[in-house]
């Protein structure tokens, strides 16, 4: 039987197809995360890069101070230079025992960061340590390393590395800085233990766990690294009270030894000579409030920064 229509039996009629135009992504949207999101707030606002910058030019005096001072901060004293004021080559005047109060304030810059970073790393450790184990693990060792902070909560940092520094034969940097970071590491902890109670009831973390993972490997490789956000911004904050505190200490004399170079030891043995020669304690205290101030500065940015609350309230 012939057909008389034209069109094939298994003709299927075309489907007329529209191109959707899709608007590139942004690739920083699609791949945002909390230090993403830090980062684009923190970069709009100017008082972070000047914090910032402040306490960049610290970090490379501490480290070369040879590029910004050529005068010996303890060699070539001169007792006839007592107290004396600025003169060409000593922009700051001289100290009550005639030495270069620029050239130790350079030189002492690396003794009081070395002492804050050493104290805020020994502090955060402990700190991250005892947190993680306590919220991870929950029951009786919770209960346990909680009132252990409970106790170091209560004892005042600065009193207790005052005790410590009195009774040790030696007295150096890393002494003095486990002597500040061993009591201040119990604000760090409270802080860990929060934010692993909360990470640990991610899918994720229950997935890790489904699979076979080992409870301490889950620790490590999925929970601390997503807790940690809060803690960088404690210890950046912390940075600065244990710069205070290395300062304290060394003006209390308990601190590092006399010949020691640092921001403590000057201003402390400025203070006989401040009717005569104020500024011999104005500059080493100017330096080390500017420093404390920027550090403590970029951890309050940093705080804000990582808070979505904070920065919506904005």
């Amino acid at each position: 039987m012939s057909r008389t229509d034209s069109t094939p039996e298994h003709f299927v009629a075309p489907v007329e197809t529209t191109t959707v135009r899709v608007d590139a992504v942004n690739v920083d949207a699609k791949r945002s995360n909390l230090w993403l999101d830090a980062w684009r707030d923190l970069r709009r606002r100017p008082i972070f890069w000047i914090s910032a910058a402040f306490v960049l030019l610290v970090v490379v005096v501490s480290l070369w101070p040879s590029l910004f001072t050529n005068v010996a901060p303890n060699n070539g004293c001169q007792l006839s230079d007592s107290n004396g004021g600025p003169e060409p080559g000593h922009p700051l005047g001289f100290t009550r025992q005639g030495c270069d109060v620029y050239s130790r304030i350079i030189w002492g810059t690396r003794t009081s960061l070395v002492v804050g970073l050493l104290a805020t790393a020994i502090g955060t450790i402990i700190g991250v340590i005892m947190g993680a184990f306590a919220g991870f693990y929950g029951g009786w060792l919770d209960s346990f390393l909680s009132r252990v902070g409970d106790i170091f909560f209560t004892i005042p940092y600065i009193i207790a590395a005052i005790v410590v520094m009195s009774v040790m034969p030696v007295r150096n940097e890393i002494v003095l800085a486990f002597a500040i970071g061993g009591f201040a590491w119990a604000s760090t902890a409270r802080i860990m233990r929060a934010e692993v109670l909360r990470v640990k009831q991610a899918d994720f973390v229950m997935g890790a766990e489904a699979v076979g993972m080992s409870r301490f490997r889950t620790l490590l490789v999925h929970v601390l690294p997503n807790a940690m956000a809060p803690v960088i911004v404690v210890a950046t904050l912390a940075l600065g009270g244990a710069i205070v505190a290395e300062s304290v200490l060394s003006f209390l004399g308990v601190g590092l030894g006399g010949s020691t170079m640092s921001w403590g030891n000057d201003i402390s043995q400025a203070q006989t000579s401040i009717r005569t020669a104020p500024m011999a304690l104005f500059w080493p205290s100017l330096a080390l409030t500017l420093t404390v101030l920027a550090f403590i500065t970029l951890g309050e940015l940093l705080r804000d920064a990582v808070d979505p609350k904070a920065r919506a309230q904005r």
